[in-house]
């Protein structure tokens, strides 16, 4: 299937991604804080100045941050002067999805694994470890089974300092050395760490156990790298996993729109 080319803008809890997806994949991406609108919507126009002309180009967003993105959707419809597509309600995620009646789940977990099982075809985990770390499941026959969702490195030692007297604010970085801390920074960032690291180590087991069967595991997000750029538990790090999922998405809408044109060409045909 033909990848049409595409202005990704990803909506996080704190920060936004946009890529230029071209045959599928994210030719070039940038972060910025999601409070950054001037300087997101200067990138968005020149990476849609690059595409616009040609056949298929869209604008898509997806968010976990509706708050963020319907200012980001505004303000990029202003200066685009485009239709902005959302995935989840304009463009379907194509992953197939077991889980409880009505409940919903972020779009950005949904992408992570329509892109996971896009590339892989075959039972894996994604890790992603952003604001909050997620550890979700797709099996063998790529169906979203959902997973657990956990505060994320920030997250917690933002909490540590703020429901404690003594513990200090401070930013996360990987703690080298001993296995345990010798004062109490390198102790909170030795509890953090380790226990997203031990989190992903575990259910990952427990999903291997309930599957009966022990599945790759790809990790994503801001963080996955410190995390788990040397654990042997995960077999890769993508991490633009999330605008891979959404060129997935477009991939799949522009050939339902393909398909729909040849039926109705056909039916006027047999008219």
């Amino acid at each position: 299937m033909t990848s049409p080319p595409v202005l990704a803008v990803q909506v996080g809890n704190t920060r936004v991604q946009l890529g230029l997806l071209l045959g599928g994949m994210a030719e070039q991406t940038f972060r910025f804080a999601n409070t950054d609108i001037a300087a997101i919507v200067a990138e968005a126009v020149r990476l849609w100045d690059e595409i616009k002309d040609e056949p298929q180009a869209a604008v898509m967003l997806a968010s976990v941050n509706e708050k963020a993105a319907v200012l980001i959707e505004s303000s990029l419809e202003d200066q685009l002067g485009v239709e902005i597509y959302r995935i989840g309600d304009d463009v379907p995620v194509p992953i197939g999805e077991a889980l409880d009646p009505e409940t919903l789940v972020g779009v950005d977990r949904l992408l992570n694994a329509a892109a996971a099982w896009d590339r892989l075809k075959q039972a894996c985990v994604i890790i992603d470890a952003g604001t909050a770390v997620t550890v979700d499941f797709v099996d063998g026959e790529g169906t979203f089974h959902g997973g657990a969702i956990a505060p994320g490195l920030a997250m917690q030692l933002k909490a540590l300092h703020q429901h404690t007297d003594a513990l200090p604010a401070i930013e996360f970085r990987k703690p080298t050395g001993e296995a345990w801390g010798r004062n109490t920074v390198d102790a909170m960032l030795r509890g953090v760490y380790e226990g997203v690291r031990g989190l992903a180590w575990r259910l990952v087991e427990r999903y291997a156990e309930q599957y009966g069967a022990f599945p790759l595991v790809i990790a994503t997000g801001g963080d996955a790298d410190a995390l788990f750029g040397e654990d042997e538990l995960v077999n890769r790090i993508v991490p633009d996993l999330t605008l891979q999922g959404m060129a997935v998405a477009a991939r799949h809408a522009l050939a339902a729109d393909e398909r729909d044109s040849a039926d109705g060409e056909s039916a006027g045909e047999g008219a």
